[in-house]
């Protein structure tokens, strides 16, 4: 309607528009039918071109006849010759099957169908896996230090069965009991190693191959137990059950081992997981240092991984004193304010505590929240009476325990209560595991972190049990023949003095550069919810950022839709909403929208972020971008410039390109036409009730070659799901079936924004758990073939797959800390390091990656592992593309540590949850 008002106003002849109108429905019917066989847009701008001179007053009737249908029959002409290039094209590919590529676990291509013609994979086949294709010898060559440890050992391992009658609670402390009584004599002074279950592992041959043996625990261990004063007797049946030759990379020997290295310091340590830990006596809540340990299968053969690592240990800590630590201040009888009660609630809740005036000890209530009030203006619910007594008249009858009045309790519930009042000082919390998040672990920079692994290092080989197997550590970390490779050139906006840089160390700045597409922003607004934020002070940050949006490169406008308002946190829904009718009541008679909601909020806002954020976002509709108060003060140049670029990429521009998308030599991107995804599952954590559920993220690029812009899609799953659910889904109907998904969504979006058709599909997954790997990878790839298959029976793009694992304990130092080699303070390695060698599985495609500058601590490298490649990827090919990636997160001026779709991802299903 637009275009038609406009061509009346400019006397512009309608057949132009008609035309382009015929071909835009015929777009659409190929768009339903989800696979545009031919770009319209070349032949649509030759035909309106001839007829663009033609005007209603320029031409006799005549001739707007014969034009009108020369245009319906070359539209004809146009559809009948796609449609039998594509009846052509469906005769051609009936027979034939996919040539797949390299790849892994699962056949790929179609095979067979299943209902609505969609094509079913091959079956998943077991023990395949994706070869490496070689190593990278891009960039510079860079000698680094791994933490992994090479091993020897003894080749032959009895494995011995382990009955042990009656079934005790500690199975570890029967059999260390069984070793003290029969060690030197029946057991031939054998060091066995016992796995707390059903396998028991030795160096040599028992004596014996089947025998019994009586084992009586002592008192002490009869009362752990829960069982009357008075000696327990067992009977322990130990058989030989294997004698294990060969290597490690078997399943079996691999247990064995990691049974045995347990059993090193199982005595002297406390087991957490595979971290062991010297647990400190002590009131309250701390960190104890420890080191985690695990076998892993290299290229130079079984090597050991021995890291730092931290974890909280706790005395039983009544919750008010927790409650002082998080606040950071004495609990004495003051009040809570808001953003005090929002903090503690976001922590603790859906924590267990105990309840320490209870008979029963052992009795576990769940927090669920803080009350508005204090203790006496809170009716007790525990009273039955019916007398209207408060919580602090309740305590000091029933139980004599005065309670500080205007201090509020926790909310909790268990079974049998939904909820339930207690003081904080009646409670207290017993496990560390719920409330680890609270804690913060202490940097170290990398020379000290080296060291200490190498102290750890030392007991191995000192050990008993190590003597006893053969094995043997080389007391130095192991040197790797690494690669740094080059850094990619960014384009800029020609309209600034820099058009192009090259990044140094990771990173750059916005002086003197323009973003690549500047965004619009004509009418904003600022609110203001932080008490310690003057009105003078938000007046000059929003003055500030305005002007850092305009130099570089946005269109901003300079005065907000109504003067900076300020607010308290109070009721955060009722307060928005009426401000934006306010600004709505300006705007709608001039037909415009709120462009942008900027919102400072105070340092400690407990869930005040997300609840802005989910009001704005599923209520109002707006974008809104939110500043902490402490950087408002501050207002540094650069944290202006990181807003700015969030607030551009919001509302649809672009901060910056790689220069190789723009000029076709991005690896395997720029000479097809490619997509790429990013995928993350985020799970329930502590603080969230035991209904919530799994969310899973799908983002994918929306651009071609560029591969800058990206759009998500997010779905909800069963709780603690990895497998991703909503990646296709098929629902059957009277006249057929629908089907749709994730992946079918971007497809579609990708196709309608670029006009062209993915003919590559690269596929960046967050890492799932080892013992579901399989699984995962045989249901994605097979949702994402059959997604494919679903736009056309003949559409089968090119899929590569790719683990993103950050959650790892590998860790890569310089080789030497002198200039040049390590970043600067930090004395990590330089961004742009990989490592494919020594270090990596034998014989997959994977390889590690620090692409970001670590500035504290120690930098940890990306694991990316190639589970499915029909793209053919060389090992430069994908670590060149994948680090490249690294420069192009719209979130900050420097590269980041892993790659920016599934970092997309993870935040998409986090601002979801």
């Amino acid at each position: 309607e637009k275009n038609i008002i406009l061509s009346e106003k400019n006397e512009i002849s309608l057949l132009p528009l008609l035309y382009q109108a015929v071909i835009s429905a015929v777009n659409d019917i190929f768009m339903q039918w989800s696979f545009p066989l031919f770009n319209f847009s070349l032949f649509s701008v030759i035909i309106c071109c001839i007829l663009s001179s033609l005007t209603w007053h320029t031409l006799l009737l005549t001739l707007q006849y014969l034009s009108c249908c020369l245009i319906f029959i070359l539209t004809f002409l146009h559809i009948l010759y796609a449609s039998l290039w594509r009846l052509a094209m469906v005769r051609k590919n009936k027979n034939r099957h996919s040539s797949g590529g390299r790849g892994g676990r699962i056949g790929s291509g179609p095979s067979s169908t299943v209902s609505c013609s969609i094509p079913e994979l091959q079956k998943f086949v077991p023990g395949e896996s994706l070869k490496r294709p070689g190593f990278v010898s891009a960039g510079e060559s860079y000698i680094v230090k791994a933490n992994h440890f090479k091993l020897t050992y003894n080749e032959t391992l009895c494995r011995y069965h382990v009955l042990i009658d009656p079934k005790p609670t500690s199975a570890g402390d029967v059999m260390i009991q069984l070793a003290k009584l029969y060690g030197q004599s029946r057991l031939g002074g054998r060091l066995p190693a016992y796995d707390g279950k059903k396998s028991l592992y030795t160096s040599r041959p028992f004596p014996f191959t089947c025998e019994a043996f009586k084992v009586t625990l002592p008192d002490q261990e009869n009362i752990l137990c829960g069982l009357p004063r008075g000696k327990r007797h067992f009977r322990v049946q130990i058989t030989l059950d294997k004698v294990l030759f060969g290597r490690i990379d078997s399943e079996e020997f691999y247990q064995a081992f990691n049974t045995i290295l347990r059993e090193l310091f199982l005595g002297r340590y406390c087991l957490v997981g595979r971290s062991f830990y010297k647990s400190q006596p002590g009131e309250g809540l701390k960190n104890c240092c420890g080191f985690y340990q695990r076998i892993q299968n290299t290229q130079m053969g079984i090597s050991l991984n021995i890291d730092i690592s931290c974890k909280p240990f706790i005395n039983p800590l009544p919750v008010i004193n927790l409650v002082a630590l998080l606040l950071n201040r004495d609990i004495s009888d003051d009040p809570f304010d808001f953003c005090e009660r929002l903090k503690v609630s976001k922590d603790l809740c859906d924590v267990e505590v105990n309840f320490t005036l209870e008979k029963n000890a052992d009795k576990k209530y769940r927090i669920t929240g803080l009350t508005s009030q204090g203790s006496s203006q809170l009716p007790c619910p525990c009273d039955d009476s019916g007398t209207g007594k408060t919580v602090v008249e309740y305590f000091k009858e029933t139980y004599r325990r005065t309670i500080r009045s205007r201090v509020p309790c926790l909310k909790v519930r268990d079974q049998e209560k939904p909820t339930t009042y207690l003081p904080m000082e009646v409670c207290e919390i017993s496990d560390a595991k719920q409330i680890s998040y609270l804690l913060s672990v202490a940097c170290q920079h990398p020379m000290d972190h080296e060291k200490t692994i190498l102290q750890t290092v030392n007991p191995y080989n000192e050990d008993p049990h190590a003597k006893e197997f053969g094995i043997t550590f080389e007391n130095k970390l192991t040197i790797v023949k690494g690669r740094v490779l080059p850094p990619p050139v960014l384009k800029f906006n020609d309209q600034g003095k820099v058009k192009e840089f090259l990044p140094k160390v990771g990173k750059w700045n916005m002086r003197l550069k323009q973003m690549v597409k500047g965004g619009e922003v004509n009418t904003w607004a600022c609110i203001n919810f932080a008490s310690d934020i003057t009105h003078a002070a938000a007046v000059a940050f929003c003055d500030e950022l305005a002007v850092m949006c305009v130099i570089s490169g946005m269109n901003f406008k300079g005065d907000p839709v109504l003067p900076l308002v300020n607010a308290k946190p109070n009721h955060v829904r009722p307060f928005l909403k009426k401000h934006y009718q306010r600004f709505m009541e300006i705007l709608r008679p001039l037909h415009k929208e709120l462009d942008l909601l900027i919102v400072i909020l105070p340092d400690k806002n407990g869930t005040l972020y997300g609840d802005i954020k989910r009001i704005c976002e599923t209520d109002l509709g707006l974008v809104s971008q939110c500043c902490l108060a402490k950087h408002v003060l501050k207002m540094k140049p650069q944290y202006l410039t990181n807003i700015a670029l969030k607030i551009n990429m919001k509302v649809g521009g672009r901060n910056t390109v790689l220069l190789d998308a723009v000029v076709g030599n991005l690896p395997r991107v720029s000479n097809t036409p490619t997509i790429i995804f990013g995928a993350d599952v985020s799970h329930p954590h502590h603080g969230e009730g035991r209904s919530s559920p799994s969310i899973a993220a799908v983002v994918a690029s929306q651009d071609w070659p560029e591969v800058t812009n990206y759009a998500g899609l997010v779905r909800p799953q069963a709780r603690h799901e990895e497998i991703i659910q909503g990646l296709f889904n098929e629902n059957d109907c009277g006249s057929g079936c629908i089907s749709g998904g994730m992946i079918k969504e971007h497809l579609i979006s990708f196709m309608r924004s670029t006009g062209h058709i993915p003919r590559r599909i690269i596929f960046y997954r967050d890492v799932v758990s080892k013992g579901r790997l399989n699984m995962v990878l045989e249901h994605e790839l097979s949702a994402i073939k059959k997604a494919c298959a679903s736009l056309d029976p003949i559409y089968n793009p090119q899929v590569t797959i790719i683990m993103v694992q950050k959650q790892h304990h590998t860790r890569l130092f310089a080789g030497n800390y002198g200039v040049g080699s390590t970043i600067f303070q930090s004395g990590n390695v330089l961004p742009g390091t990989v490592v494919d060698k020594e270090i990596c599985h034998p014989t997959d495609f994977d390889f590690y990656l620090c692409s970001h500058a670590g500035t504290k601590g120690v930098s940890r490298p990306v694991r990316y592992h190639v589970l499915w490649d029909e793209n053919n990827f060389t090992a430069n090919a994908l670590q060149i593309l994948t680090n490249h990636l690294c420069y192009t997160d719209a979130r900050c001026t420097s590269s980041v540590s892993i790659v920016p779709p599934v970092h997309y991802a993870h935040l998409l299903a986090s601002r979801a949850r």
